[in-house]
């Protein structure tokens, strides 16, 4: 029996003289989860917007950091002022070249060789936009409205009649305050015939024997409305053509042929309050005038 108490108690100092080393296992985790931190909120303002590397990025890069084009400000006015022209709205000079198409007679007029943009100038120097087409037999003088896409006016002129073509600068009376920059071209078709004095000085008159043309503001805009402009290749192709049809059909006791003269175009206009205002604002093409209101 003692011999068995001694034996525990031999085992109870082994317990107590374990090492310090081997510790009890750890505690498990809190099976309760914990809240996470809410990322950080993204910078309301772009990188490249602070104003902080608006400060630093002239000193890192210098002239090359700026990125400021500078567009000549007469660039930007001429071309609003061009694109006010109704004849530039998509699709609108075909149709119209459609609808003056349809009014040719054919047993009059014959084909059609060329249709030119122009623009007419009356004698009290007022500018007209024209539609002009050479046929066959005759020269055709259109006046198209681009904005509701009809013809309100057509002037026949036949070409065995067309006896004289002046082209060059205008020119106007010593006393007049009218000036006109650029080159015309007039037709005449009856050299025996002179305008009346009532006739020069009524500004709605219409029978004067001849037409005067010179060129369409929106010639520059595109390669084909140069073409379709161009009064030089105008002047060119009325000339064979009149000088066919005065060989096909002569006129009897009229001299046959056409004269062409390089000679200023006058102008018998004085004053021209009416014009130059109206020529200021082109009010004598289809153009977008604006929005009028209060």
């Amino acid at each position: 029996m003692a011999d068995a108490e001694e034996d525990a108690a031999a085992r109870e100092d082994e317990q107590q003289q374990v090492s310090p080393s081997a510790e009890a296992p750890p505690d498990p985790p809190d099976p309760q989860p914990t809240a996470e931190a809410p990322p950080d909120p993204p910078d309301p303002q772009p990188a490249a917007g602070r104003p902080e590397d608006a400060e630093r990025r002239p000193e890192e890069g210098g002239e090359a950091g700026s990125l400021r084009v500078d567009v000549p400000v007469e660039m930007n006015v001429g071309h609003f002022k061009t694109r006010k022209f109704f004849v530039l709205r998509p699709g609108t000079l075909n149709q119209a070249i459609k609808d003056i198409q349809a009014l040719v007679n054919e047993e009059v007029d014959g084909g059609v060789r060329s249709i030119w943009l122009m623009a007419e100038v009356d004698h009290w120097n007022n500018e007209k936009e024209r539609l002009v087409m050479i046929t066959d037999n005759t020269l055709l003088v259109f006046k198209y409205d681009f904005i509701m896409l009809r013809c309100d006016q057509i002037q026949r002129i036949q070409l065995n009649y067309v006896d004289r073509i002046s082209y060059g600068g205008f020119t106007f009376p010593k006393p007049s305050l009218l000036q006109r920059d650029g080159e015309g071209l007039r037709v005449f078709w009856d050299r025996m015939r002179e305008p009346s004095f009532t006739s020069r000085w009524n500004p709605f008159a219409t029978d004067f024997p001849f037409i005067t043309f010179t060129h369409h503001p929106v010639r520059h805009v595109s390669d084909s409305l140069t073409a379709l402009c161009d009064i030089h290749n105008f002047r060119e192709q009325l000339r064979d053509a009149a000088q066919k049809d005065h060989a096909l059909r002569p006129v009897p006791g009229k001299a046959n042929g056409v004269l062409v003269l390089n000679q200023p175009i006058h102008i018998d206009a004085y004053v021209g309050v009416m014009s130059f205002l109206g020529n200021q604002n082109k009010l004598g093409y289809s153009m977008a005038r604006g929005s009028i209101g209060f």
